[in-house]
């Protein structure tokens, strides 16, 4: 059978790409197929993200904050955000939200089988499995197939530990998200905890990383236990949940277009929708997957051209994450800076590529000009 589209890989990307085509009336009857190995049926992460106003996923929103914590060894500051709203998704909640809505439509088909090969054939798509050829106009993918070469010398990971953490007595301020805290020992590289109460009595608490290569396990679970105890003072509770996870940083190009492919359009981090010098992705996905769907509205060919914007801040992207790579200055260093002169929803508005050019300024004039003008020169 020959598809409308196929969607290669049944993650945020894919998946968020699913839900908007069955909420737009010209495309929610199309010929379907989601394609992935794997059946969505575990927490196996957890998105957070900024945005202001309601979103497409607000109804599995589980919580949100609107103060937010930065913690360095020199200062501690609370920001209060007028207009953007910190939030958290649990990746079970979106992926039951998503399929369950999509179950409701006999166009959409989901097999789970391992992609072998993705190509173009006689001005069609084809995705090859370990069973069967399945074809269609368009192929949205976001497996690692076409993923650019990374190595230490282009590249950080950013990995975590994440462990959702139950106590006996409330010890949570529920209304206040700790963004950043780098109180910790810089030894590996840039590294940092999350914590993020959803309760007086729970909170995820996440130890994160952006260095060349992972830690051995049992190192993530000897940071958060000393920090559950040491910063956080809680010397009686249950994990509730864990989660682990590595996203790419790289100076390596992510293409939304796969060379003399015109039928396979990459999403996602294969699409270059990880932003590269922080790792967030999930309101990245969102924005890419909104124009994809608007292009298929109105019959145009569905792969977004970068605007002169999207340039501007991939090289941003490229200049941080060069300084961080070549050591010229340390991650906690940059954004110890940042979050010590400029207000939180300039920051968010800049590493969310939602600034103004002024506001990109006010970032520049705020960090050391020397380090970031030859990286920033350097990656031109």
């Amino acid at each position: 059978m020959k598809y409308d589209y196929i969607i290669a890989g049944s993650g945020c990307a894919g998946l968020s790409l699913l839900y908007r085509m069955l909420t737009a009336p010209q495309l929610c009857k199309k010929q379907i197929l989601v394609i992935d190995k794997s059946q969505k049926n575990k927490n196996d992460r957890t998105w957070c993200f900024w945005e202001k106003g309601k979103g497409l996923f607000e109804p599995i929103v589980t919580h949100q904050w609107e103060t937010l914590e930065f913690l360095s060894d020199d200062f501690t500051r609370k920001f209060d955000m007028p207009t953007y709203r910190y939030k958290m998704i649990q990746g079970i909640d979106f992926y039951n939200h998503v399929i369950n809505f999509a179950k409701e439509f006999e166009n959409v088909s989901f097999i789970s089988e391992s992609i072998t090969t993705i190509q173009s054939e006689n001005n069609l798509a084809e995705v090859i499995t370990e069973k069967a050829v399945y074809k269609a106009a368009y192929v949205f993918n976001s497996t690692n197939l076409f993923h650019p070469k990374m190595d230490t010398s282009n590249s950080l990971l950013q990995h975590f530990e994440g462990w959702v953490i139950k106590t006996k007595t409330p010890v949570f301020d529920a209304t206040v998200g700790r963004l950043m805290d780098f109180r910790l020992s810089q030894q590996h590289g840039t590294t940092f905890m999350y914590v993020l109460p959803t309760s007086e009595t729970e909170a995820l608490v996440e130890y994160t990383l952006f260095t060349e290569k992972v830690l051995e396990k049992e190192e993530y679970k000897a940071e958060l236990k000393s920090y559950i105890q040491n910063y956080l003072q809680i010397e009686e509770y249950e994990i509730q949940h864990t989660e682990f996870g590595i996203i790419p940083m790289s100076l390596a190009k992510f293409s939304r277009n796969v060379p003399n492919e015109k039928y396979i359009i990459n999403i996602g981090t294969a699409g270059g929708f990880t932003k590269a010098s922080s790792g967030y992705t999930f309101q990245f996905v969102q924005k890419h997957t909104e124009n994809i769907i608007e292009l298929l509205q109105h019959g145009k060919y569905p792969n977004p051209a970068l605007t002169f914007r999207d340039k501007m801040f991939q090289w941003y992207d490229r200049t941080l994450l060069e300084v961080i790579l070549s050591e010229k200055l340390q991650g906690k260093e940059i954004f110890a800076t940042m979050f010590k002169k400029l207000p939180i929803e300039t920051i968010l508005a800049f590493l969310g590529n939602e600034s103004t050019f002024w506001e990109d300024l006010k970032i520049m004039g705020s960090l050391p000009i020397g380090p970031f003008l030859t990286s920033g020169i350097k990656q031109l």
